[in-house]
């Protein structure tokens, strides 16, 4: 896998994965809405760690900086 996300979008990724967990157990959201919500901040964790964003590949997005 070659990495495609820039730490910008590594960033971002993460906090709004810590928003949405600390939405989820402050009970601010809940039902269907949070468990879709959690999935998606765990997939945003996951590929923030591994730098690689499947949806990137597809679309044509690159937001890493290339060393030259």
């Amino acid at each position: 896998m070659k990495k495609n996300m820039g730490d910008l979008d590594r960033g971002i990724r993460i906090v709004i994965a810590i928003v949405i967990a600390v939405l989820y157990f402050t009970d601010t959201i809940e039902g269907t809405l949070a468990y879709i919500l959690m999935a998606f901040s765990a997939i945003f964790v996951l590929t923030s760690f591994i730098s690689f964003c499947p949806l990137y590949l597809p679309l044509g997005i690159n937001t890493c900086k290339t060393k030259k």
